[in-house]
């Protein structure tokens, strides 16, 4: 559990937000009755976090190092990227967010209910009319819960505010009446609590999966006190318009502000507080509404939707539905992963790049992608790429592997007949129960759990500690009597499947001997061999 957030949780929230956004688009879109049925609330909030995530990987490094700094340059990013009504009220949410937070490092309880707090007061000032039953409601009710804990506890303060956030939604039905007709939830407030939700899973650090966050909204309470308020009038609008305005003048927002609201419905206007704003409305003389941008200061982006028109689906840019990428070092590993239906990241000998293997991930062409990092060392790279591909538009999972027989093991039990979230569940249970061992030759002198050893030494390892100490020279009598040593000790507690992949230096007789070490010791068990090329191991076990 996270006792604080840092910049690198605020980028995975980030991408969290993203990806559970994107796998709730379309309900949030389908329960979007307010103000307009235009069925985009889903659309709109992934565009602005989407927007916001790329803001946050273009940033220089100085801006992306603390904690408060990220999550500011997060809410500029959904600033100017602001997508619809509710894309514009959950870039101050984030802004609201970060206010507080601009000299912070590292989020810890009390910040977090602070700035829950702000992003609900800020979020509410931008809206011209705040009307109940929104998703206003929903941030409200969460800001007063986490304020309300006293919680000196990260993972209490944010787990309250979620439960207060889906209570707050269950009751929206009951504030405005066009959802009760309509049977359903508010749709922007199904997306903020899915956002919340989603920054739960990172305080308990897990990850952010689309079924490790429902898109299921709660069921409306069954009372029937509804409130309706100009409920109809956004009917009678045809035009969205949206601009971005460089002003630094108050006066001069202020006065927009009332203009427009004389002019149509669902305004708001809401800045970076440093004299940028993003304008939208909903009216009919889109001449006017663009001409009080004029007067006011200097409008730019400007876009213009009619609603008669409907939401625009665009065509799909992937070519199949999920792929899954391995990244491994060495060719003979990329080989044998390619040969078994995956595509291959062979990671250089320097320091491996994020960049080519988000390359890899995007040739492959595919909506759903899983990465499968070869080596602990890789994982880094593997998030770092995944985070990308994400802000680019791609679902993009990493499941946790630290060997070359874990990722083997994963790609074994890909099907992609199952659905998506399914097939990711079991293929990372299937490399966590996987145990590995290795063998290899000592570089040098060092202490290990099981004594010291020096150069030349045969060293068996077991789940990546040191556990058997062959004194050198490395012949193949210590090779093949270290390898034995360490599969009995890996089998003693049990085991139907043993993967061994050889190194280029594994001696020539390696696998007929293990073959017959396990026919006769474990014969429960069965032994599959696999050439790894250069390793830096002589060879690998995986048991399962």
């Amino acid at each position: 559990m996270l006792q604080a957030l840092d910049a690198a949780a605020i980028r995975q929230w980030a991408a969290g937000c993203v990806q559970v956004l994107n796998a709730g688009r379309d309900e949030i879109n389908r329960i979007n009755v307010y103000p307009v049925a235009d069925a985009d609330t889903g659309s709109n909030l992934l565009g602005t976090v989407r927007a916001g995530l790329e803001e946050l990987l273009r940033a220089p490094a100085d801006e992306r190092t603390g904690a408060g700094t990220a999550v500011a340059v997060l809410a500029r990013g959904a600033l100017a990227g602001a997508r619809g009504n509710s894309g514009v009220i959950l870039s101050q949410l984030l802004r609201g967010f970060a206010e507080p937070l601009s000299t912070v490092d590292a989020i810890g309880p009390a910040e977090l209910a602070g700035a829950l707090d702000r992003a609900a007061e800020l979020a509410s000032c931008a809206v011209s009319d705040p009307v109940p039953g929104t998703m206003l409601s929903v941030a409200g009710a969460a800001a007063r819960a986490g304020r309300d804990t006293g919680a000196d506890d990260l993972d209490r303060v944010v787990t309250a505010a979620v439960a207060a956030a889906e209570k707050a939604l269950a009751e929206t039905p009951n504030q405005l009446a066009v959802l009760a007709e309509a049977g359903v939830v508010d749709a922007g407030g199904l997306g903020v609590v899915l956002i919340l939700r989603a920054l739960a899973t990172v305080v308990a650090e897990g990850r952010v999966t689309p079924d490790a966050v429902s898109i299921v909204p709660p069921a409306p309470s069954d009372e029937h006190t509804s409130i309706t308020v100009r409920e109809a009038g956004s009917e009678a609008y045809g035009y969205e318009v949206m601009y971005l305005l460089d002003v630094t003048d108050q006066s001069k927002v202020d006065t927009l502000r009332e203009e427009l609201s004389g002019l149509g419905d669902c305004v708001s206007v809401a800045g970076d507080g440093r004299g940028l704003w993003t304008v939208h409305v909903h009216c009919n003389d889109i001449g006017t509404a663009i001409e009080f941008g004029v007067e006011a200061g200097r409008p730019h982006q400007i876009r213009v939707a009619r609603f008669a028109d409907g939401p625009q689906e665009q065509p799909s840019r992937f070519l199949s539905d999920r792929a899954v990428v391995v990244a491994v070092r060495g060719g003979g590993l990329a080989e044998l992963f390619a040969a078994e239906g995956a595509s291959v990241f062979t990671a250089a000998d320097d320091e491996p790049d994020a960049y080519r293997l988000l390359d890899v991930i995007t040739e492959t062409g595919a909506a759903q992608v899983t990465v499968l990092p070869g080596d602990v060392g890789l994982t880094a790279v593997a998030d770092e790429a995944a985070i990308r591909a994400v802000a680019g538009g791609q679902d993009v999972l990493v499941v946790p592997c630290s060997s070359p027989v874990q990722a083997l093991a994963a790609l074994a039990v890909h099907d992609p007949r199952r659905r998506a979230g399914d097939d990711v569940v079991s293929m990372a249970e299937a490399a966590a129960a996987t145990r590995r061992g290795e063998v290899m030759i000592a570089k040098g002198e060092a202490i290990t759990w099981v004594g010291a050893c020096k150069a030349g030494d045969v060293l068996g390892f077991a789940d990546g500690e040191v556990v058997i100490i062959e004194p050198g020279p490395a012949g193949e009598s210590q090779t093949v009597g270290t390898a034995r040593g360490v599969l009995r000790l890996m089998l003693a507690s049990g085991g139907e499947l043993v993967t061994a992949v050889m190194g280029v230096s594994a001696p020539a007789g390696l696998a007929s001997e293990l073959e017959e070490f396990v026919r006769h010791e474990h014969p429960e068990a069965d032994l599959v061999c696999y050439d790894g090329g250069e390793l830096d191991a002589v060879i690998m076990f995986g048991v399962e």
